[in-house]
């Protein structure tokens, strides 16, 4: 159950009701499907349209060829009767709204402040395995800010699953062999033999950042001339095999530094030094499912809803990438977890069909895999568009941008937007550090609060964790914040379960709004004895949510602001 499950009941109790209501007005009778999970409660903009709201009515009325008026009222009539709904009201073209009684979210405080950092921990996704897989980069180079957006959007998707239950685990997939490793390879013995002293040209494709010279001058400082006297394949093999760890293990630090540990980092090679990649050709063929064609072997993926066959291997016996993919898949797969997350960059759009393909040619659910796709980054400057390209050296690494506005920044920049909307990184406003800033005014309403409790301990008003009287709390911006405290459990299962970070960023941007104006207009310490300690437990819950939503997204909650 969840840390705070009365609120998160009560919803799904309005939403059991509504569906109920739809079947006992005999609403769905010819054959329309609607099922209860296709019941949507949304918290309404404004407070005059209540404290939830369903737009089903609007949603069924094409279908069922009826007055959307007409169907809002049935669900009215009965989700009236609730035991906690004070009224409902019925909106035009057929919104319903739902409000609630205030004693409901007073009761709701001691559950916030008495759970703690566990408040909005839920055990929803029973115990099931998950993976999450993200950023997956080429070892070619640093990490860009490019994928730290992926970074960030995958470490919270993985907080936001084990808050509900699920055991995660997050693996980083290491493509350290074939034409981009093979690429790099030669980029490094160019620069490595200019470095000691030959004239080279780097050839066309190949990688010409700054990057690669600093490998290849560590890589002449360690071995100096000793690799020249090795023939050019052994000696770019050598240099390739020391770069490709070293850049490995920069990542590796580079992620950790930016606030992101993997449980597991998987290399390609392993599926090569295994023959997983000929086993899952050799498990393909039994099922009839590949095909020779121009001297190429082919993936009669078209039969699985890709629009085209996908070669498998090249003429002259040479493994595709995909024929990694599935054989990476099948891998994952065996493994037994019940949910795979992959999350890649939008250059992999194309791939998601074939990916999925696979998977059903393998005889696997397709549904335990779902693929999430993030949009680029577009990095500002002064105002203006900075271009990326790692093979140009044209880059803006992850590692630096921490430097320059710091880990918490950088991660909330990155999760402000949904994930397939494209994101414009301000560094401007990045660096500010006033409450312009949505991160910063985000940390002084915890900061605030942590100093309101400080000064009341100094005036002697105890902060009371059981149960003062609460039902002095009655100004309009108690009431919200209530609310806004009771919703937090349930809005941790609405972002797991859409895969969405960013709302828990626009909950906890409403949440210090209404804290911030509430600071400004009541007066949470006073000479009014019954007042105080009710307000502390109102601020200490607020606290609460926002130290515990802060930390699910990997940030931090600073209880002062220097």
């Amino acid at each position: 159950m969840v840390r705070g499950e009365s609120a998160v009941m009560f919803v799904h109790d309005l939403k059991k009701n509504i569906y109920e209501a739809i079947l006992s007005e005999g609403l769905l009778d010819g054959g329309v499907e609607f099922a209860e999970s296709d019941v949507i409660i949304e918290r309404p903009r404004s407070r005059e349209h209540g404290h939830y709201y369903t737009n089903a009515a609007l949603a069924l009325a094409g279908a069922l060829k009826r007055r959307p008026l007409e169907i809002a009222e049935a669900i009215g009539r009965r989700v009236g009767r609730l035991e906690d709904v004070e009224s409902v009201n019925v909106a035009a073209p057929g919104f319903v709204n739902f409000f609630v009684r205030p004693g409901f979210f007073r009761d709701r405080l001691a559950e916030a402040v008495a759970a703690g950092g566990k408040y909005g921990l839920s055990t929803s996704g029973g115990g099931r395995k998950a993976q999450v897989e993200f950023v997956s980069a080429n070892p070619t180079g640093p990490l860009t800010v490019g994928h730290g957006r992926i970074a960030a959007f995958g470490d919270v998707v993985a907080n936001l699953l084990e808050a509900c239950g699920y055991v995660v685990e997050r693996e980083y997939y290491v493509n350290d062999v074939g034409a981009q490793i093979q690429n790099l390879g030669r980029s490094l013995d160019a620069r490595y033999r200019e470095l000691l002293g030959e004239k080279v040209v780097i050839e066309e494709g190949g990688y010409k950042g700054d990057y690669v010279v600093e490998y290849a001058r560590g890589l002449a400082d360690e071995f100096g001339e000793t690799l020249l006297k090795l023939d050019e394949g052994e000696r770019t093999d050598r240099l390739t095999r020391v770069a490709v760890k070293r850049i490995i293990e920069q990542q590796k630090a580079h992620l950790e530094a930016f606030g992101v540990r993997y449980d597991n980092w998987f290399l390609e090679s392993r599926l090569h030094e295994e023959k997983a990649i000929e086993q899952t050709l050799f498990f393909l063929k039994q099922r009839d499912m590949i095909y020779e064609k121009d001297g190429a072997t082919w993936f009669r993926s078209s039969d699985f809803e890709d629009r085209q066959d996908r070669v498998l291997k090249k003429t002259g016996d040479v493994p595709t990438y995909f024929l990694s993919d599935i054989a990476y898949h099948k891998n994952k797969f065996d493994r037994g977890y019940d949910l795979i997350v992959n999350i890649w960059g939008a250059d992999h759009h194309g791939y998601v069909d074939r990916i999925t393909s696979s998977i059903r040619a393998l005889g696997y659910d397709p549904r335990r895999l779902e693929i999430l796709i993030v949009q680029l980054v577009r990095f500002k400057q002064s105002g203006e568009l900075v271009r990326m390209s790692k093979r140009a050296g044209n880059i803006i690494t992850l590692a630096d941008l921490v430097e320059e506005v710091g880990t918490d920044v950088s991660r909330f920049f990155f999760l402000m937007r949904a994930r397939d909307s494209h994101l414009d990184f301000d560094l401007e406003l990045a660096k500010d550090r006033s409450e312009a800033n949505p991160l910063y005014y985000l940390q002084y309403a915890h900061a605030r609060i942590c100093s309101i409790i400080r000064k009341a301990r100094q005036a002697g008003v105890p902060l009371e964790r059981g149960r003062p009287a609460l039902d002095v709390l009655t100004h309009p911006l108690e009431l919200s914040l209530m609310k806004f405290a009771a919703d937090y459990p349930w809005e941790i299962e609405s972002c797991a379960a859409a895969r969405e970070p960013h709302r828990l960023i626009g909950f906890l941007t409403e949440l210090a709004a209404e804290f911030h104006a509430y600071y400004h207009e009541v007066r949470v310490i006073s000479d009014d004895a019954e007042a105080s300690p009710a307000r502390l437990v109102l601020c200490d819950a607020v606290r609460t949510v926002m130290r515990n939503g802060l930390s699910l997204l990997g940030l931090t909650a600073p209880e002062e602001m220097k």
